[in-house]
């Protein structure tokens, strides 16, 4: 079972990254660096700022980057635990596909999912009654995981469990949230 999975990942990962073309390469190299998505996360803040009187602008704006902190920890202590190659740097997968970056570090599970879905449900959950279009978010982390394997430096099992993982961690932090600071709205 596991091994049909793992089949399954590597085929999927080769599918999707061939589709690939040099047209595209630079669009999604500049989608997969955090730092171009800044205006994103000063929209997050400002929201948060207008939305909400100071105080719980500050609360959520703290949540936040405890989410952000908690979700690259956990990320990276699983990355080293389970040490399981990218695909740019596994020898037995590297010469079939379209490698445009290579870092150094372990694949499983992606950060870029995990943080950028941690963040987008949190902030989604956090102005979803005051922002009606704030569902437009998620466009952020699909296009930011999507990049990981357009660029060859992760599995789709990367992505996927990055993305259920920050998922189920933002919903954990507003629910705490929420019991810790505003159980009336619990």
């Amino acid at each position: 079972m596991l091994e049909q999975l793992l089949q399954w990942d590597q085929e999927t990962l080769l599918y999707l990254n061939n589709l690939g073309s040099p047209t595209y390469d630079g669009f999604w190299s500049f989608v997969t660096r955090i730092l171009h998505w800044s205006p994103l996360f000063l929209l997050f803040f400002a929201l948060f700022l207008i939305k909400f009187p100071k105080r719980q602008a500050l609360e959520r704006i703290s949540l936040l980057i405890v989410l952000v902190l908690a979700i690259t920890g956990l990320c990276n202590m699983v990355k080293e635990w389970v040490g399981r190659l990218r695909p740019c740097n596994d020898e037995s997968i590297n010469g079939m596909m379209r490698i445009l970056h290579t870092p150094g570090d372990f694949s499983f599970f992606s950060g870029h999912a995990s943080s950028s879905f941690a963040v987008t449900v949190l902030v989604y959950l956090l102005l979803k009654g005051k922002v009606k279009w704030a569902a437009i978010f998620f466009i952020w982390p699909l296009l930011f995981s999507y990049s990981r394997l357009y660029l060859g430096v992760h599995y789709p099992l990367d992505v996927i469990t990055g993305a259920l993982v920050g998922t189920l961690l933002a919903w954990t932090f507003f629910k705490t949230y929420q019991r810790l600071f505003h159980p009336a709205q619990g």
